[in-house]
């Protein structure tokens, strides 16, 4: 099992704020996962509408969309951050 996390509007759209999954074993990729959680249903694919502007954190280390994730215990899912 995989513990997926998401924060704020990304969290709100979707409409909790964690889940444990088992993945699909062709999920390899940031952009796999992304695929895949959009055909979760019509909360997800508002979300990850834009699925290219959210990072993606794999056991609390940031990767690109194209890296591999491995055997995640956890991944965060987050829109980029602003500072002030």
């Amino acid at each position: 099992m995989t513990k997926l996390v998401y924060f704020a509007w990304v969290r709100e759209r979707i409409g909790f704020s964690e889940e444990s999954v088992e993945l699909p074993d062709d999920i390899e990729t940031g952009d796999d996962l992304m695929r895949w959680l959009k055909t979760r249903g019509e909360n997800f694919e508002h979300a990850l509408e834009y699925s290219d502007q959210i990072r993606i954190a794999v056991n609390q280390e940031h990767i690109h969309h194209s890296e591999k994730i491995g055997a995640a215990n956890e991944i965060a899912l987050f829109p980029p951050m602003t500072g002030g």
